[in-house]
């Protein structure tokens, strides 16, 4: 069985998923921290962003496990992964290593910007988790509070809303739900919530049951 969670930053998917992937016993990825490492390796590199060549040697000689993951979560890092994963380069020396994983036996659980559209279209089930900007920016500022980052609110929403931009607006694999995806809306939820909308929206195929 495969399942991908698609949906902009701070929307709650990457949770979902991990617990989406644990509930049912299946290897969960999260497509976002391969972008983040690429970003994490130019930043270190000292190489400029915008560099196509080097971010798409970066992105082949990928190794996560020789990365430190939570160096990956600073948001200097998610902001550096949405402005490589534009680059076309970049996303095409990722791809077989996300469709090799989703592809694996017994399925698995993506999180992402497209694993539904571009990684597994023949996905059992797609969800695309959102929320409102507002809520995904409070969400990111609470985050950044408990790690103990400095933050400002509105620079948070302000950095939410470029991303939106960025990952929707880019040329190859743009952040939108599959056609058949299923839109799951986190605002008013908490994650027990969430998490019960998002098993019931999954569970609904194996018994029998129309998504809607």
């Amino acid at each position: 069985m495969i399942v991908t969670v698609d949906g902009p930053a701070a929307s709650g998917k990457g949770t979902l998923a991990r617990r989406l992937a644990k509930h049912l016993g299946l290897p969960h990825l999260d497509t976002g921290l391969l972008y983040r490492g690429v970003g994490y390796l130019m930043l270190e590199a000292g190489l400029p962003l915008d560099d196509a060549a080097a971010a798409a040697r970066a992105a082949q000689s990928l190794d996560l496990s020789k990365i430190d993951q939570e160096k990956l979560r600073f948001d200097e890092i998610g902001e550096a992964a949405s402005k490589v994963a534009a680059i076309p380069g970049v996303r095409a020396a990722l791809l077989k290593l996300q469709q090799d994983f989703a592809r694996q036996p017994g399925g698995a659980v993506l999180d992402g910007r497209d694993a539904g559209t571009v990684i597994a279209p023949e996905a059992d089930v797609k969800l695309f988790v959102t929320a409102t900007r507002e809520e995904r920016a409070r969400r990111r500022f609470r985050e950044l509070q408990d790690r103990g980052e400095a933050a400002v609110f509105e620079a948070v929403l302000a950095d939410i809303k470029t991303r939106d931009g960025r990952d929707s607006e880019r040329s190859i694999a743009p952040l939108k739900p599959a056609p058949d995806a299923v839109l799951l809306d986190t605002t008013r939820l908490d994650i027990e919530a969430a998490f019960r909308a998002a098993l019931s929206i999954v569970e609904a195929p194996r018994a029998g049951r129309t998504r809607s």
